[in-house]
């Protein structure tokens, strides 16, 4: 999706997600998705995206910068890096206060194929790029 309607499309299920308690079923998502709260790397700008999530344990999230299989990572994946501090939107525990730290070696490939299981669609990414997909834990501040 090109500009616009790509941001039109991640403000739709924004929308659904916090009229509905986390729950978003315009597209099946159900309550597999955070809200992750962003800042530009280089404008500062705020930013919200939708992403799906995995949960680790009860102060961790976990959360795949898949960007369906795209040759580079999603923008917010390099806004998190710049600034890990940040916060996110659960479907279980509201806002969450969160310190964001990338998965390495053996554990991030373990929660990678944690991501596989649940979604077919994520081995499916994998094979359309050459990069490794980063996994990025999320944990309560």
């Amino acid at each position: 999706m090109a500009g616009s309607s790509y941001k039109d499309w991640n403000q739709s299920i924004i929308d659904e997600f916090r009229a509905n308690g986390g729950n978003v079923t315009s597209v099946p998502f159900g309550r597999g998705l955070v809200l992750v709260h962003h800042s530009g790397a280089r404008s500062g700008t705020e930013r919200v995206s939708p992403v799906a999530f995995l949960r680790h344990d009860r102060d961790t999230w976990l959360i795949a910068a898949s960007k369906a299989g795209a040759p580079e990572n999603p923008a917010w994946y390099h806004n998190l890096l710049a600034n890990p501090e940040t916060e996110i939107e659960t479907p279980e525990d509201g806002v969450v206060e969160v310190t964001v730290t990338e998965l390495a070696g053996a554990e991030r490939d373990a929660a990678w194929e944690r991501f596989k299981a649940m979604s077919p669609g994520f081995g499916e990414y994998e094979a359309k790029t050459d990069r490794v997909i980063p996994v990025l834990s999320l944990r309560r501040r």
